[in-house]
């Protein structure tokens, strides 16, 4: 599938904790009461969504996953991550995130190959699981938010490097455990208009991507 690629590079190994998550979703998010409502339901739908991609494609089973809300604050990473834009009434952010080694048994699983190191097949390879966790929770969501649109998902690598998703407010997160490791799906939605001042401006979401010195 078509999907772009960063490529970030340092030394530092992979660590689930390094992404953090609240213990609980709490109304003092500054997500908006639209966004609010509607986030049981993107919770709802990350965990069947990821459990039915991995259960057609991968032939495994993900049990329910921890769920909290992410304030949309810089992280660090080190390993893959994929980024699905959604486009409509609403909009936002999907993202896939774990180590280079679970992406590459993500592939192995998903293609029946021997990947031991990222390369173009294991990139394209989780490009798809996203598309396909973020467009399923988007057809979901779609009866209450009308209709939605993906955008290419575009898939970040290396170590030691931080995202942050400019204009997103709070992220739905659930932690996936599977085979030792943790795959974290995270949703950030948010009506494409806002009140500010008595104006109406659009609402803007895109992620930035840098290197940590």
């Amino acid at each position: 599938m078509e999907s772009s690629v960063l490529r970030v590079d340092d030394s530092k190994p992979f660590t689930p904790g390094q992404i953090s998550l609240p213990d609980q979703i709490s109304e003092d998010s500054g997500s908006g009461p639209a966004a609010m409502n509607l986030q049981p339901q993107i919770l709802d739908s990350i965990r069947s969504a990821a459990t039915n991609v991995f259960s057609t494609m991968l032939g495994m089973e993900l049990g329910a996953g921890e769920a909290s809300l992410e304030q949309n604050t810089s992280e660090a990473n080190d390993g893959v991550v994929a980024f699905v834009g959604v486009t409509g009434e609403w909009e936002g952010t999907g993202m896939v995130v774990c180590s280079s080694d679970l992406a590459c048994r993500i592939c192995n699983q998903m293609l029946m190959t021997e990947n031991s190191e990222i390369n173009e097949e294991v990139l394209d390879s989780f490009a798809e699981l996203a598309n396909m966790i973020v467009g399923s929770v988007k057809n979901d969501l779609e009866g209450q938010t009308g209709p939605l649109g993906l955008g290419i998902p575009t898939v970040a690598f290396g170590r030691k490097f931080w995202t942050k998703s400019v204009g997103a407010t709070g992220w739905v997160v659930v932690r996936f455990p599977w085979e030792g490791e943790i795959l974290v799906v995270k949703i950030a939605l948010a009506p494409n208009k806002e009140h500010v001042d008595g104006r109406i401006r659009d609402h803007e979401t895109r992620v930035e991507t840098h290197v940590l010195e």
